[in-house]
């Protein structure tokens, strides 16, 4: 599986940005997909995650703000952010892996990564 993250960009806090993750391979049904995001100066953080079914997980501070949908025809998934803070700054990846997890070592395959800037 080949993943390829884009739409990252410069933002003002309180403004919105969607991620998109295109992946290619045949069975992307049977991946649960992630997001992490990584600071600058600070390690890989864990952002939320979807299964083939449309089960979501998130991490609390992005709970409420951000949406991950997943359109497994286009074999894409999606990260909605919405209400975004400086603190949301970061290098985004998607991630592909067998199950929902909030742990970057249980995923097989990660995107290139996709920078957001959110602005004060």
């Amino acid at each position: 599986v080949q993943l390829q993250a884009s739409g990252g960009g410069l933002v003002q806090a309180g403004g919105s940005l969607r991620l998109s993750c295109a992946a290619s391979g045949r069975t992307f049904t049977g991946y649960s997909m992630g997001w992490f995001r990584q600071a600058p100066g600070k390690g890989r953080e864990f952002v939320g995650s979807i299964n083939g079914g449309g089960g979501t997980y998130y991490t609390d501070s992005v709970k409420g703000r951000f949406t991950i949908t997943r359109d497994n025809a286009k074999k894409t998934v999606y990260l909605q952010m919405n209400s975004l803070k400086p603190e949301d700054t970061a290098v985004y990846y998607c991630a592909a892996g067998p199950f929902l997890s909030a742990v970057a070592a249980t995923y097989d395959y990660w995107g290139q990564g996709t920078l957001v800037t959110v602005s004060s």
